[in-house]
């Protein structure tokens, strides 16, 4: 059984998509898309710097246009589909909810609803490494921070305001060895972003929208979702909720998932999944030199 993921924003890296253009046709569907939205794809993708794309307006249709592209490059349907955090649309795409157009309107909507809201307060998140999960929880409570993504393989995302971020840096929870700040504008999954709900509400009603065509696990909980409404329901919801990561790979397992193919730009949840999935077989697509892997694994592992 295979599971195609789909990183969440923080993966991106200058110049990340120029790879992908090269492939036959994708440059076409790059600058229709960048039509469709009114932002150059391309230009963000393959030229600007790492402060450019760090802005959540830009850094989460880039996400989404890279893995549509890789998957589409794969040309292979996985057994199952899941997304973490803006990566849940590229996942509701690929398991058919909605077409690959409507996905590039939708996060461009969610990324600026959400650049907006980040604008409100200065806030940030921050990856904490190691440590026993109940221990950290309760920390950040304390401190007023939020664990917004519990993704497992020993991390969790704590964020809040600057402040709140600054005071955890000198007051880190027992066991935890390192805290790493990350490449967002804001804190995402959390009450900050409660205004960007509201515009993803608006605009998912114009959706045209179907039931998954493979299994999609849903990120609010781990569970499996079975019709298209619930998709976008979770969507909508989930920009301002905890990203539950770990019951997502509890679900893998659960399903009998024995290999994992992250679509670019490929690489975190792979990590995870190799600390918390022993045995099951990984791969990241970072660029389309790692294709013919992919095919190979995904041939081994999709009979099921």
């Amino acid at each position: 059984m295979l599971v195609l993921v789909a990183p969440g924003q923080g993966a991106q890296t200058p110049g990340f998509l120029t790879p992908w253009l090269e492939l036959p046709g994708a440059a076409d569907r790059v600058a229709g898309w960048s039509d469709a939205i009114g932002l150059d794809l391309a230009h963000y993708g393959t030229k600007a710097d790492a402060d450019e794309i760090r802005d959540t307006a830009v850094a989460q249709p880039l996400l989404v246009a890279a893995g549509l592209l890789s998957a589409a490059a794969l040309d292979a349907s996985p057994g199952v589909v899941a997304g973490h955090s803006v990566g849940e649309i590229t996942a509701a795409a690929l398991a058919g909810v909605i077409d690959d157009e409507a996905a590039l309107r939708f996060v461009r909507t969610r990324g600026l609803g959400m650049a907006e809201a980040a604008a409100v307060t200065e806030t940030g998140m921050a990856a904490l490494l190691g440590g026993d999960p109940d221990v950290t929880v309760a920390h950040l409570e304390k401190l007023g921070l939020t664990p917004a993504n519990v993704n497992g393989g020993g991390q969790i995302v704590a964020a809040g305001t600057a402040e709140q971020i600054a005071a955890l840096t000198e007051d880190m929870p027992e066991g935890v060895r390192r805290v790493v700040a990350l490449k967002v504008a804001g804190a995402f999954h959390t009450h900050h972003m409660a205004p960007a709900v509201e515009k993803l509400r608006t605009a998912a009603a114009g959706l045209t929208v179907a039931d998954p065509a493979v299994t999609y696990v849903s990120n609010a909980d781990g569970r499996t979702v079975a019709t298209g409404a619930e998709v976008i329901s979770r969507l909508v919801g989930q920009v301002a909720n905890p990203v539950r990561w770990d019951l997502c790979m509890e679900t893998f397992k659960e399903l009998g998932v024995t290999a994992i193919v992250e679509a670019a730009p490929g690489g975190t949840l792979v990590g995870l999944a190799k600390r918390a999935l022993p045995g099951v077989k990984t791969l990241a697509l970072k660029t389309p030199d790692d294709l013919d892997a992919a095919r190979a694994l995904i041939s081994e592992h999709a009979g099921a």
